[in-house]
């Protein structure tokens, strides 16, 4: 669904009203991996987006009724999370892929199901899988059954990929046409090639981000991505402050928030976020709400870079950035009551959570 020209102006101008023209002249040097950069009005907006997704997160949990904002932005438009963990698709896989009762825990299974639930990062496929299938294990994998139920399942005209991210084909290494098969037979090789025992035998993130590297056609974005899920579970263990990759969104925020960020190296600008967090919010009065204690990640950084990258094309459209994107493709659709929320059990915040009355 697209808006008219004219609805992005008016949009835009109600942002002003609220949050006041005299952001559009802020302006900071702030010193970044030994670089100096202008902060511009979006460096200061990342602040105050993160904040409010999350005040909408907590407001949806309460189940508030009316409007769950008042920012025109956030109220018509769809973001993720301020933390990557509590969207949708990341509490399906730690509540219904990852943390199954029913389902074996030994390492190659938990990374098979892990992969094959991220292959296609949509809750629908794996779903349909099991209805099928019954529990998805190791043992009973077919690459002729799944590839024969993927496609009739295309056929009969079902998306089984997200858009979330670019998925490459594969057919260069595996030789199929279709990408479900050559994905399919992507985390054959990988089980075969003793990859999860591989990835328990790191010690560091970016120890398993290299591994993940070796994997055929999966690119430095989508490893980081993966290792961050596989972490989800209980075959590693590394912190979340250990290793960031910013992905494509995430690099254009950093340009929108910064002048001069051709300059700065990546990494550093989301350590930066990270590490000044604390500091941002106070500057800025804001009561920002985290994750019942736990704070944002480097991960979650990156990620407000890539929504606050999407939030500027319609509050600062006059910070173009470097992907030349000037439209949100996804409008906010209140859906149903959200449930209580459930995270990885290493990171002891889900007393907390049960002790919350929603």
């Amino acid at each position: 669904m697209h808006m008219s020209s004219a609805a992005y102006s008016n949009l835009a101008a109600e942002f002003d009203l609220r949050n006041g023209v005299q952001d559009r002249l802020s302006c900071e040097t702030i010193s970044i991996g030994g670089n100096e950069v202008t902060a511009t009005p979006v460096f200061y907006a990342y602040w105050r987006f993160a904040a409010e997704r999350q005040r909408i997160f907590y407001r949806r949990l309460n189940h508030t009724e009316g409007h769950l904002t008042d920012d025109p932005v956030l109220r018509d438009f769809k973001f993720t999370n301020a933390y990557r963990a509590s969207d949708r698709v990341s509490q399906y896989l730690i509540r219904n892929v990852i943390y199954r009762d029913d389902l074996p825990h030994d390492e190659t299974n938990l990374f098979f199901r892990i992969l094959l639930f991220k292959l296609f990062n949509k809750i629908e496929t794996w779903t349909f899988l099991e209805d099928e299938f019954g529990p998805l294990t190791w043992e009973t994998f077919s690459f002729r059954r799944y590839d024969e139920l993927l496609a009739q399942r295309m056929s009969s005209g079902h998306r089984i990929y997200s858009a979330a991210y670019i998925m490459p084909s594969g057919g260069g290494f595996f030789g199929h046409q279709s990408k479900h098969q050559n994905h399919l037979r992507m985390l054959e090789h990988l089980v075969r090639e003793r990859y999860p025992s591989r990835l328990v035998d790191t010690r560091r993130m970016t120890d398993a981000f290299a591994l993940l590297r070796t994997v055929p056609f999966i690119g430095p974005f989508l490893a980081y991505q993966y290792v961050t899920d596989l972490n989800y579970s209980a075959l590693t263990d590394f912190g979340e402050d250990e290793f960031v990759v910013a992905g494509p969104g995430a690099v254009d925020g950093i340009h929108k928030c910064f002048l001069g960020a051709g300059a700065l190296n990546l990494t550093d600008v989301i350590h930066y976020m990270w590490e000044h967090q604390e500091k941002h919010f106070s500057d800025q009065g804001i009561d920002f709400r985290s994750l019942w204690g736990r704070p944002l990640q480097l991960v979650d950084c990156q990620n407000v870079f890539c929504e606050i990258s999407k939030y500027a094309r319609v509050a600062f459209p006059e910070y173009p950035g470097v992907a030349g994107r000037t439209r949100i493709k996804q409008k906010f659709q209140r859906g149903d009551r959200l449930p209580s929320p459930w995270y990885p059990p290493k990171w002891n915040i889900n007393t907390r959570i049960a002790q919350t009355s929603f």
